[in-house]
C-alpha cells in the first residue's frame, strides 16, 4: 500500500513538472512573440500584416499585451468614429437614462415598442448582469460595469436602427478587456457594421439563410457523415450557429480560447467564424454521431468546459474552406439569389 502511494506521488510529481514545463514554454513563446509584434510588425503594419510570417505568427495567438491594438488595426475604422463622437452619443445615452428614470418605472420597459430602438437603453441593464457572471467585473459594483453600460448605451443612440440586441454585451465586454473605453467603442461599432454581424443583429432573415446555406455547403464537404446525421433529424444550422455568431463564441467558449478565435477572425474575417463552427463539430463528431436531435441541440448550446485551444485549433486547421474550386466568398455569392418564403420555414429559429 505504501509502495502504491509512493508510485502515485511520483506520477503526480511528473505530471506537475510536465505542466509547469509546458507553461514556461508557452510564456516564453508569448514573450518572444510580443517582442516581434512590438518591434517589427506594428511599426510596419500595412507592409507586414499580409506576409506569410505574420499570418503564421497570428494563427498561434496574439500576445495579450498587443491583442487590443492588433484587433483595432485589423477591424479598422471605416465609420471614422472619433473619441469625441463617442462622448456625444454617450451624453445622449445619459440624457435618455435620466429621462427614463424620471418618467417611467423599470417595469414599464418590458412593453417597449420595437420601433423605438433607442428605448432599448433600459433593457441593457438586464443583459449586463448576465455577461461573464463568473468574472464578477461587469456586474453592478464591478470595475467594468459602468464602462460596459456606457458603450452599449452610446451604441444604441449611435445606431437606433439596430438598437440593443442580446449578445452585444459579450462582444463589448471582450473589447473592454483589451482596449481603452473610446477605442473599445470604435472597434465595437465597426465590428457590428461588418456584413455578417449586421445581418445577424438586424435579424435579416434573407441574409442569415444565405450564411446558413453557405455553411452547409462546407459542412457537407468536410464532415459528410455528421452532415447526413444532422439532416436525418432535420437539425438546421440556426439551432446552434445563431448563438455562436451573435456573441462571436465569447459566450460558448472559455474566454482565453474565445480571444484566440477572435485573433484569427480579425485576420480572416467572417469566414473564420463559420470555419470555427465546423472545427467544433469536427472536434465532437464521434460524440454527436451517437446523439439524437434533443441531445445534439443541448450539447452544442452548452459546450464542454474542458475544451482546449490546441485540440480546437487542430480541428479548425483540418477544415478546408474550399468547395471544388470555390472559396467561401465565391460560394456565398452564388448561393441562392432568391430565397423563397417556404425556405424560411425550414429553419425553426427563424420562424419568428
Amino acid at each position: 500500500m505504501v509502495a502504491e502511494a509512493k508510485k502515485r506521488e511520483i506520477k503526480e510529481a511528473h505530471k506537475r513538472k510536465k505542466i509547469m514545463k509546458e507553461r514556461f514554454k508557452q510564456e516564453e513563446n508569448i514573450a518572444n512573440a510580443m517582442v516581434i509584434w512590438i518591434n517589427e510588425i506594428l511599426p510596419n503594419w500595412e507592409v507586414m500584416r499580409s506576409t506569410r510570417r505574420v499570418r503564421e505568427l497570428w494563427w498561434q495567438g496574439l500576445p495579450p499585451s498587443v491583442r487590443g491594438r492588433v484587433w483595432s488595426l485589423a477591424v479598422g475604422n471605416e465609420l471614422n468614429i472619433t473619441p469625441e463622437l463617442y462622448e456625444i452619443f454617450l451624453s445622449r445615452a445619459k440624457e435618455r437614462w435620466k429621462s427614463f428614470s424620471e418618467t417611467s418605472s423599470e417595469n414599464d420597459t418590458e412593453g417597449v415598442s420595437v420601433a423605438d430602438r433607442e428605448a432599448s437603453l433600459e433593457l441593457i441593464k438586464l443583459d449586463i448582469s448576465r455577461t461573464f457572471p463568473s468574472l464578477y467585473i461587469f456586474q453592478k459594483g464591478g470595475p467594468y460595469h459602468d464602462v460596459l453600460h456606457s458603450i452599449l448605451g452610446a451604441y444604441t443612440c449611435y445606431r437606433p436602427d439596430v438598437g440593443y440586441v442580446q449578445g452585444m454585451s459579450f462582444i463589448a465586454a471582450v473589447l473592454i478587456l483589451n482596449l481603452e473605453e473610446a477605442d473599445a467603442f470604435i472597434a465595437f461599432a465597426n465590428l457590428l457594421n461588418k456584413p455578417c454581424q449586421l445581418a445577424f443583429f438586424r435579424v435579416d432573415h434573407n441574409m442569415m439563410l444565405k450564411y446558413f446555406a453557405t455553411f452547409e455547403v462546407f459542412f457537407e464537404e468536410n464532415l459528410s457523415k455528421l452532415f447526413l446525421h444532422f439532416k436525418s433529424y432535420s437539425l438546421t444550422p440556426d439551432i446552434y450557429l445563431i448563438d455562436w455568431i451573435f456573441t462571436l463564441y465569447s459566450k460558448s467558449l472559455p474566454l482565453d480560447l474565445a480571444c484566440r478565435v477572435w485573433d484569427v477572425f480579425c485576420r480572416d474575417g467572417e469566414e473564420f467564424l463559420f470555419r470555427t463552427g465546423l472545427g467544433i463539430l469536427r472536434l465532437y463528431e464521434d460524440i454527436l454521431l451517437q446523439m439524437d436531435f434533443i441531445h445534439i441541440a443541448q450539447f452544442l448550446t452548452k459546450l464542454p468546459e474542458d475544451i482546449t485551444s490546441e485540440k480546437l485549433f487542430s480541428c479548425i486547421a483540418a477544415i478546408q474552406m474550399q468547395n471544388s474550386t470555390k472559396k467561401w466568398t465565391q460560394v456565398f455569392a452564388s448561393v441562392m439569389k432568391d430565397i423563397k418564403e417556404g425556405d424560411k420555414n425550414s429553419s425553426p429559429a427563424l420562424k419568428s
